[in-house]
């Protein structure tokens, strides 16, 4: 269970690192840079951490499936970035990959 736990919060650090990529306006603005940093060194530690007891495959494929989800759904709420079918559907089906992965395979190491 803690390796979930430790990947949910690779997760959240990532993106409140990506979130703050914008803000930093090409790292020259001080607070959002240091955010961006320190957000994407909590995020790899903790994938770092996680792949000792979780095929790197699967943490990469669940981190990187969800971290898009995620900032896509943060530009929509405060970049007022347009979502359309398609990004709306393949969001869907990311998602919906991620759930197979979690139900099915056995390689995730429950």
């Amino acid at each position: 269970m803690t390796q979930w736990l430790v990947l949910a919060l690779a997760i959240v650090a990532e993106v409140v690192a990506t979130s703050m990529l914008k803000a930093s306006d090409g790292f020259t603005k001080a607070w959002p840079s240091v955010i961006v940093v320190l957000g994407y060194g909590i995020s790899f530690y903790c994938l770092s951490l996680t792949v000792r007891v979780m095929p790197i495959g699967i943490v990469y494929a669940i981190w990187s499936g969800v971290g898009v989800t995620l900032i896509t759904l943060f530009a929509w709420l405060f970049y007022k970035q347009v979502l359309d079918l398609p990004a709306l559907l393949g969001m869907g089906m990311i998602v919906g990959g991620v759930i197979v992965l979690n139900i099915f395979s056995k390689s995730v190491g429950h």
